[in-house]
């Protein structure tokens, strides 16, 4: 009897447990989430807070691949002339969904939080996804309200479009043997309106490390000062001309000080008001050097004035396919156009096919150009801590990368336990 009173009470409590474990693994919400007449969106988003956007609209199903969703919600950023962001979000349809194109803006300040950043774009999605919904069962749960504004008064820009910021950075970092310390202190301006883009900076960097090899201690430091403008003025929807200016320090560069003033002229391929999606830049500058040095150069040089010229040409571009950012930049001395330097950077993100994605980044230069060398060279510790330049014929650096992702191509549920 008591043998069979327990089996009786085993095979009791095996049932109550998987009946719970059927019932955690399907869930209400997930298993809404996953009704077939939910509008399928893939959410396109370097800069979203995920989780909360999947929380916050619940009557679409998430997919994990474009070629997938009805929807494909592409958003691209750009920073607005008072330092916040301007979000671009473009809605693609797709299917059953497809022929149906928008794009909706949304603006934050550089004063706005996190919270209020996310909470905003959270709005601009929704409405940006109700002509979508309309046309699906869930058109019936979805209400729309309205809140009147009260009045208001024209707005007075004191400042003129003018923003100013001020940064101090410090990073410290020891044990026993060894300690690092940088500092690092920034100053801005900058007023940006359709019409103009001024920018000013002052720069100031230092840093050092300390060794204690024992019988010895190595110290090695780095330091640098530098003032940057630039003034841009538009001329119309793919031209612009400005000057930009520099006045600068630096140990790493062997230079006591150094001037720089630069014309320029800049040729869009497409319109500037499709920046945040496209961008093919052709910048042509004419810069007129002055440098004074701490130490006779390889060049016997203490001082000189020199001409020079830089062409870069830049691609930015985010698709539905993936994104890609290219830049060749080649620049030569008038004097000696053997004193010259080219150098090319790729970023790509490719989308092969469902689930398969490709990415490349790299950076390769030629360098023929460095007249500020010291002839009495680098110390070995300057070398390895990069406290000073030193000669080179080129450089570069890569990377690739290849994913897959497959399974399911729902990923409605948010769970933050143990964290991500």
């Amino acid at each position: 009897m008591k043998r069979l009173t327990g089996k009786i009470f085993l095979t009791t409590v095996f049932s109550l447990f998987t009946v719970s474990s059927i019932n955690a693994q399907t869930p209400s919400d997930s298993a809404k989430a996953a009704e077939s007449n939910a509008l399928k969106i893939y959410l396109d988003c370097d800069r979203c807070d995920d989780d909360y956007i999947r929380t916050e609209i619940t009557f679409v199903n998430y997919v994990r691949d474009r070629k997938a969703a009805q929807v494909h919600a592409l958003i691209t950023t750009q920073e607005t002339g008072s330092g916040g962001t301007e979000f671009t979000l473009t809605f693609i349809g797709q299917f059953n969904q497809a022929g149906m194109s928008d794009t909706l803006k949304y603006n934050s300040k550089q004063t706005d939080t996190q919270d209020e950043i996310r909470q905003g774009l959270a709005r601009v999605i929704k409405m940006g996804l109700l002509r979508y919904v309309a046309k699906t069962p869930q058109a019936e749960q979805i209400s729309i309200t309205y809140k009147k504004p009260a009045a208001t008064k024209a707005v007075i820009d004191k400042w003129n479009y003018w923003v100013f910021a001020l940064n101090l950075n410090s990073f410290l970092n020891g044990e026993k043997s060894a300690n690092f310390v940088s500092l690092h202190g920034s100053l801005s301006a900058n007023r940006v309106t359709p019409a103009w883009k001024i920018n000013v900076s002052l720069n100031g960097n230092y840093n050092e490390s300390n060794f204690d090899l024992g019988d010895r201690t190595i110290s090695s430091f780095s330091r640098s000062k530098s003032f940057r403008s630039l003034v841009v003025k538009s001329l119309g929807e793919r031209w612009s001309a400005g000057f930009s200016g520099r006045v600068f320090s630096s140990t790493f560069n062997n230079t006591t000080l150094g001037l720089a003033a630069a014309p320029a002229v800049e040729y869009n391929f497409y319109k500037y008001s499709e920046s945040t999606r496209r961008q093919l830049r052709f910048l042509y500058e004419m810069v007129y050097n002055f440098y004074r040095y701490d130490e006779e150069t390889i060049y016997d040089k203490t001082s000189e004035n020199l001409l020079s010229q830089e062409l870069s040409i830049t691609l930015d571009a985010k698709q539905p396919w993936g994104s890609v950012e290219t830049s060749l930049v080649g620049s030569t001395y008038f004097h000696d156009f053997d004193k010259n330097r080219v150098e090319l950077f790729s970023e790509l993100s490719l989308r092969l096919f469902k689930g398969v994605s490709l990415r490349l980044f790299g950076q390769i230069a030629r360098i023929h150009d460095q007249l500020s060398l010291p002839k009495g060279g680098a110390a070995p510790e300057e070398i390895l801590l990069q406290r000073r330049q030193f000669e080179t014929q080129y450089s570069y650096f890569a990377s690739i990368g290849l994913s897959y992702t497959f399974g399911s191509i729902y990923n409605n549920v948010v769970n933050p336990r143990f964290g991500n």
